[in-house]
């Protein structure tokens, strides 16, 4: 059998109850076809790049499937008859990580980070004040560059 891993985008108008139904669905498919899901998450509802179907937003739920190529073409074959369905993808890997996606990841380390910010912990940020930022040794300051000329002074 081989590792898969899939991602369904769903419209924003159902609910995340109704998204855990479709992955269930998904996943009772692949037990069926003598598969194996080994992990399922859910994204949540995030903003998309480009409207699709005139939607701005949608549910992201990612899956991480074991199973034969016919199990894969039977669940892509339901997703193009679902209309809550908006896009799928389904990518082939060599082997299937445990650890959480990046986009958990980086969920969990702004929340985090924001809840550090609430309890006056640990604020992040390295160079946000600039009054600590060192100069830059790679290039000479902008008044000595000679690449351009010296912008005009502004009147106040």
């Amino acid at each position: 059998m081989a590792y898969y891993e899939h991602v369904v985008v769903t419209r924003p108008d159902i609910s995340p109850q109704q998204v855990d139904a479709l992955v269930e669905d998904i996943t009772r498919i692949v037990t069926e076809g003598k598969g194996k899901v080994g992990k399922t998450e859910y994204w949540g509802l995030r903003n998309l790049s480009y409207p699709i179907k005139k939607s701005r937003k949608a549910h992201y739920s990612l899956l991480n499937i074991d199973a034969p190529g016919p199990v894969i073409h039977e669940i892509e074959r339901r997703h193009r008859i679902n209309e809550d369905v908006l896009r799928y993808l389904t990518v082939r890997v060599d082997e299937l990580s445990a650890e959480p996606s990046p986009v958990i990841a980086r969920k969990d380390r702004d929340e985090r980070k924001r809840r550090d910010d609430d309890f006056g912990g640990y604020s992040g940020g390295g160079f946000r004040d600039m009054g600590d930022r060192p100069p830059r040794a790679d290039r000479p300051p902008r008044e000595d560059r000679g690449d351009r000329p010296p912008r005009p002074p502004r009147d106040r």
